[in-house]
């Protein structure tokens, strides 16, 4: 744990959901002349100094781009690492994970993965099933046109099947199609992009967007806390204003 002093926030003031868009592993990699996937090993410590500090703040939902389903257009040299090293974290980790009290879930399609990295995934979600002091979403393979789409196709199947009544259908029920249900809170992008980048586009119809220009492998929780005092002096309206 850090000896960082962390912010003092009224409870309704900390964020219950925050999505993390790990960005800029690349630039940092290039910036020391090293080859990229120095970066993305790098940026390992970043997401767990991260995890860390969403605990000891009180976030209690945490979503992680790990690789997106626009990843796989990179070279295939750094798709091979990504997909050995998303394996090999989550391998490495868990306990670690575990012993926090984080329930690990796993956003996103099987598509291209490999039999491996779903593994991984599956043996995470179910050790730590139980765990309810942090969720923590990794989103593999994941993009949020995608989920829209593979939601939409079950709920449509539903409809027909007659499980479901089209005349009830909210946009309650068709988050129960989501990978990831609850709504964003805080969206938190490195690197000084400030874009979404087709992340958990139903789930962040209400965030607050806060771009942070750090690269991902210098992200530690003080940047998540500075981010969460930005989002604590903001007003959400929800359009009621």
């Amino acid at each position: 744990m850090s000896n960082s002093v962390m912010p003092i926030l009224p409870a309704n003031r900390i964020p219950k959901h925050v999505a993390v868009v790990m960005d800029g592993n690349g630039r940092w990699a290039k910036s020391r002349g090293l080859p990229r996937t120095a970066g993305h090993e790098a940026g390992e410590h970043a997401l767990f100094d991260v995890v860390e500090g969403a605990i000891q703040i009180g976030v209690k939902e945490l979503s992680a781009f790990a690789f997106s389903t626009e990843n796989w257009k990179r070279s295939p040299e750094e798709v091979k690492f990504l997909m050995g090293f998303n394996r090999d974290v989550i391998r490495r980790r868990l306990d670690q994970m575990h012993d926090m009290g984080v329930r690990v879930k796993w956003a996103g399609r099987p598509g291209k993965l490999w039999g491996s990295v779903i593994s991984e995934l599956e043996r995470a979600e179910e050790k730590t099933a139980k765990n309810k002091v942090l969720t923590l979403n990794m989103c593999v393979n994941y993009g949020g046109r995608s989920e829209i789409i593979d939601a939409a196709v079950e709920l449509a199947s539903d409809i027909k099947k007659k499980r479901v009544n089209p005349e009830k259908i909210s946009e309650k029920k068709f988050g129960e199609y989501l990978n990831i249900p609850s709504d964003i809170d805080l969206f938190l992008r490195s690197s000084g992009e400030e874009r979404i980048s087709n992340f958990l586009l139903w789930q962040v119809a209400y965030a607050e967007l806060v771009f942070m220009d750090v690269l991902w492998p210098d992200v530690r929780r003080e940047t998540l806390w500075k981010a969460i005092e930005i989002y604590s002096q903001r007003e959400r309206r929800f359009g009621n204003a």
